[in-house]
């Protein structure tokens, strides 16, 4: 039996919908083709000018309660922050005093319909881990459900491959390790195994805005919904100008006239254009915009659809055993849809609608008084420019060690520039950062202390 085969036998025993079966498939046969997988620099050329979210009108109310009212909200939810030593969802975490990130974001879907009038439903993918407790925290916000579509769907799995012979791997010891998601590119194909899809346009839904839930800018913007209405756009990625600090995270190309998207897994060894920020400016902030009906369309004549490259994740069976199976987990990025979805856009937005928490040192971050937290569940920069916070991993990367050395909460970075910390330090209540600050242990810094670099 080929790999293929084997593959795709594992993953039909599970019953799965004919769109995860043909789109698992496609990204297989993608494997055996190592040129699909490498995107090298010099078939690529810079971008140029893109059009700009602040370029775009104001529309005016009954636009743009027209644009809201077929538009829905969806949030990528299936992490469970384990890289935080979580063992529950990620969006359940506080970002501040009583409010976790699904707070914030069902706090932005209320206020959004109540201002403009509009239904704008809100849905999550989740995964089977995520599901129950994100679903009850959500149902705690009165009136957030709409009675005609579900509150979340479920993301796909797929089967992880050993890396010698590319067959499913087995585990005896813990069988859910044989499994894995196929990265956030599963978006369209779990959309319509799901249902979810027929159900959002028999619910008279056009379109779709997404992101992440731990993205704390990504709300809707009423422009971006009322430009795709009316251009009749079929998808639109969000971007912002890269820095220093996003020398890792995907940028966008162009590639034989067309504008791709371009990953770190993609790049191939020896080739260090991914970094050159002045050449490839535009970083993917994972907020995108697609167009319902042109997805069903699409997948009409192609149930795996929309074509997305091939990312080769090496890992381990067991994350948390280096000596474990080698294996490959077959995934695709949601963004990259942009490559092959005709007459697809990109608009540069500010950088404030990427803020996304992946570590403690960004929730240190959102936790400060850098960010105020509104009534409508907006985290409002108070800084046009952050300060950049390292923490030691060792000592404050998981969430429990983090919260025992920040126990009285975190102190101001209003004035701070940086502030890297590493050893055995413990932070009383209303410390002040002043500055370039470093702080190395074994040391507390006690109530009201002023650090200044």
């Amino acid at each position: 039996m080929t790999y293929v085969d084997a593959a795709l036998a594992t993953l039909t025993e599970r019953d799965a919908h004919p769109a995860e079966v043909e789109a698992f498939r496609r990204r297989l046969e993608q494997l055996a083709k190592p040129e699909s997988a490498v995107v090298p620099g010099e078939e690529l050329a810079e971008v140029g000018e893109l059009p700009a979210l602040d370029d775009l009108g104001e529309p005016d109310d009954a636009a743009a309660r027209a644009a809201l009212d077929r538009l829905a909200v969806i949030k990528l939810n299936g992490g469970l922050g384990t890289s935080m030593g979580l063992a529950g969802p990620k969006s359940l975490l506080e970002i501040k005093p009583g409010t976790s990130f699904l707070d914030a974001v069902a706090r932005q879907t209320l206020a959004l319909r109540e201002r403009h009038g509009a239904r704008l439903p809100l849905l999550v993918m989740n995964s089977e881990g995520t599901r129950e407790p994100s679903l009850a925290a959500l149902r705690r916000h009165e009136g957030l459900e709409d009675p005609e579509l579900p509150l979340d769907f479920l993301q796909g799995s797929e089967p992880k491959l050993r890396a010698d012979d590319w067959h499913p791997v087995s585990w005896p010891a813990d069988p859910r390790l044989e499994w894995c998601p196929p990265g956030h590119g599963d978006l369209y194909t779990a959309l319509a195994a799901s249902g979810t899809l027929e159900a959002l346009l028999a619910a008279g839904v056009r379109w779709c805005f997404v992101s992440n839930s731990d993205n704390l800018g990504a709300i809707p913007d009423v422009r971006i919904a009322a430009w795709m209405a009316e251009q009749g756009v079929p998808f639109a990625l969000e971007v912002a100008r890269r820095t220093p600090m996003d020398r890792k995270g995907g940028h966008l190309a162009r590639r034989a006239d067309a504008l791709v998207l371009r990953e770190t897994a993609q790049v191939p060894d020896g080739d260090d254009s991914f970094t050159d920020i002045e050449r490839f400016c535009f970083f993917n902030t994972n907020n995108l915009w697609f167009d319902l009906e042109h997805l069903r369309t699409l997948q009409q004549a192609d149930p795996a659809a929309p074509f997305l490259p091939l990312i080769v994740n090496k890992k381990t069976v067991d994350p948390t055993d280096t000596a474990s199976t080698a294996v490959l987990q077959l995934e695709t990025a949601m963004g990259a849809a942009i490559g092959s979805i005709e007459d697809a856009r990109a608009i540069e937005v500010p950088r404030s609608r990427f803020a996304p928490v992946k570590t403690t040192d960004d929730l240190l971050v959102a936790r400060s008084d850098l960010y105020d937290l509104t009534d409508d569940g907006r985290m409002v920069p108070t800084r046009a420019e952050f300060p950049v916070v390292g923490l030691e991993k060792a000592r404050f990367g998981m969430l429990d060690d983090f919260e025992r050395r920040f126990a009285a909460g975190a102190p101001s970075l209003a004035r701070a520039s940086s502030l890297t910390v590493s050893g055995d330090v413990t932070f009383g209540a209303d410390v002040a950062v002043e500055g370039d600050v470093t702080v190395e242990g074994p040391r507390h810094v006690g109530d009201g202390e002023t650090l200044r670099g």
